[in-house]
């Protein structure tokens, strides 16, 4: 690089100004805004930064696939990898149970979602209660999640109506998205067998099954890597400022799905500037030039891992002291090769794909040193799997440096998708290396068999979910939520964000023993509630049979409980739904009803009065 080879970029004035938003973001980003104003800047605006980003991004990918579209008939459509793209993905969902899988993070962007569909702030609801036939979000706060997932659920919900299950509707449809761009990288890779290689690959992942069920982000995750590769591919093929602008927002999109998301900005940097040096010339549209700028709530939002300990969740591991730390990486290691090659029974692995995904990895290493000298005669989509690789290795190298980076852990394994979609391109970009095309349809059969023998009865035997004691717990509320022919009861609950993200009012233990208790105890007096039932789980002790409540779930003795459901669904445990019978202060009840005949003014006015007055009450007092 010489002064000439910069000369074009300093006289052009839009990569000045793209420099300047850089900046400005940079400063707004991390030094401009005090903590406790980002949180509020992000709670009131987030929703809009990620609607304008994903319009932007919707219109380019019109203006840069526009012929193609129109162009598109029936009767060109290769209807053999659309049939493999669908079966791959029926096999995917039929095996498992709609349901909330990794409770906590899971529930969390429901109730995100919520809040962006009722008011579009970002707030997990904390507080909501039924308000004469209206659900309202009393009190929330701010969600360390990023927004990209929740903000395309609150789409769902402004379309069809607020439904919790639309989350799952909504990775239904990113599986069959997911596969059908999987069969197209390997098309562009190395063939049409590889497309369908690639997808019977992934078809056979129980791992990919357990998650396309579930209501977290995972899905879109993988969706947005590959769409952000292909769409690198197609930036290097055009070289215009469309294909630029619809893959840079593609990356900005992929940075806010998950937390390490942010990580695949630099091969996409990258890649960009490979292409402004080898064309002499910045190419860069005005949507491009102001994008940093749509990206200033990420750092903001980021501050509540300084303002809040908790939320690395150190204390999750014992010993652990920092997130990230290199005397992680042995130990991670052995558990990422014990996820690979576990049993079906306990994790849900591919066999076929560890092997083959192992096997070509340090080819595609290989692959990838030879092609960075010589990418300017490769592929568009050689130098976009090329430059994404240094992203899957940095994934990778991240997690594996991550004080929880266990792949074999029950909720950590989900972590591994991104790396096992590194295996499986390496594994397209290195068939092509292989001149016999018999080489690629072996490996399809041998997918192929895979799936059936091993992955279909493992899906269908889920074995490996069933230690997961908060799924099963979640599956059971929602089992009695749909029974209940009223939705005008209460719950007290440590989970409470569950219920209020399906429009049932709930408050914690804590809250309900201590500062609500008092407020529980006005509204039982006045029949607020057509019921008020308590969550607890029991330990049992295995020698002695005695039960034990769970740390947290004890309300004390002054709470009269009747056990209305329990069931032991995990050995040794025991979870129970009890109703609220009264609330005592020793051995008188707090809950009965004033017996003070009270009387009822004829005047309309005073009556209006006394009515706003006590609703006014009535909500200041909801848990």
């Amino acid at each position: 690089m010489n002064r000439d080879s910069l000369a074009p970029f300093v006289q052009d004035r839009r990569a000045w100004l793209f420099l300047l938003s850089s900046v400005l973001a940079l400063v707004l980003g991390f030094v401009a805004i005090p903590d406790q104003q980002a949180i509020v800047f992000v709670s009131k605006a987030g929703f809009w930064f990620v609607l304008l980003a994903f319009a932007i991004f919707l219109h380019a990918l019109w203006q840069t696939w526009a012929d193609e579209i129109r162009e598109l008939c029936w009767r060109t459509v290769d209807w053999t990898s659309v049939a493999f793209v669908g079966v791959g993905g029926v096999i995917l969902l039929v095996h498992e149970t709609f349901g909330f899988k990794i409770v906590m993070d899971e529930i969390m962007l429901l109730g995100t979602s919520m809040s962006m569909h009722l008011d579009k702030t970002v707030l997990t609801p904390m507080r909501g209660s039924d308000i004469q036939g209206t659900f309202v979000i009393l009190d929330g706060m701010l969600d360390k999640r990023p927004l990209f997932f929740p903000f395309l659920v609150s789409l769902l919900h402004d379309l069809t109506g607020y439904r919790p299950a639309n989350v799952f509707i909504l990775n239904s449809a990113l599986t069959f998205v997911f596969l059908g761009l999987v069969n197209a990288t390997g098309r562009l890779l190395a063939g049409r067998v590889a497309g369908w290689l690639g997808v019977a690959l992934f078809a056979g992942l129980p791992l990919l099954a357990h998650n396309a069920t579930g209501g977290g982000f995972e899905l879109l995750n993988l969706v947005m890597i590959v769409t952000t590769m292909l769409l690198g591919a197609r930036y290097v093929e055009k070289m215009d400022t469309a294909s630029l602008t619809a893959f840079c927002f593609s990356a900005l999109l992929l940075a806010q799905v998950r937390y390490e998301s942010v990580i695949w900005l630099l091969p996409v940097a990258l890649l960009v500037l490979w292409v402004w040096f080898r064309e002499g010339r910045a190419m860069l549209g005005w949507p491009v030039i102001f994008a940093p700028l749509l990206m200033i709530h990420y750092p903001l939002q980021h501050r509540i891992f300084d303002l809040r300990v908790s939320a690395w969740e150190l204390g999750s591991k014992p010993g652990a002291t920092t997130p990230f730390a290199l005397s992680y990486v042995p130990d991670n290691i052995s558990h990422a090769l014990n996820y690979f090659f576990g049993k079906a029974a306990e994790q849900p692995n591919s066999l076929v794909l560890s092997l083959c995904g192992c096997l070509a990895v340090p080819f595609f290493a290989l692959l990838v040193v030879k092609r960075l000298r010589s990418l300017a005669t490769e592929s568009p989509t050689g130098v976009a799997t090329t430059f994404f690789a240094i992203g899957f290795a940095v994934q990778f190298a991240l997690l594996m440096s991550y004080f929880f980076g266990q792949f074999d852990n029950i909720v950590i394994r989900r972590l591994s998708l991104p790396t096992q979609l590194g295996m499986v391109v390496a594994v397209l970009a290195v068939v092509p290396q292989f001149s016999k095309p018999a080489v690629v349809r072996g490996l399809l059969v041998i997918a192929v068999f895979g799936l059936l023998a091993r992955s279909v009865p493992s899906m269908a035997a889920h074995a490996y979910s069933q230690e997961y004691l908060p799924g099963k717990e979640t599956a059971w509320r929602r089992e009695f939520m749909a029974g209940q022919p009223r939705r005008d009861y209460l719950v007290i609950d440590n989970d409470s964000i569950l219920w209020i993200a399906h429009k049932i009012s709930a408050t914690p233990v804590l809250q309900a023993k201590g500062p609500r208790r008092a407020a529980l105890i006005f509204l039982m007096r006045n029949r607020a509630f057509a019921d008020i039932f308590v969550f607890q789980r029991f330990n049992i002790d295995p020698d002695t049979g005695s039960k034990t409540l769970r740390d947290g779930d004890d309300l004390g003795l002054d709470f009269v409980l009747e056990t209305f459901r329990e069931e032991r669904l995990q050995t040794l445990t025991l979870t129970r739904l009890s109703r609220l019978k009264e609330i005592k202060d020793g051995a008188v009840s707090l809950t009965e009803p004033d017996a003070v005949v009270h009387v009822v003014a004829k005047d309309r006015a005073e009556i209006e009065k006394a009515r706003q007055a006590y609703l006014e009450n009535f909500v200041k007092m909801l848990p």
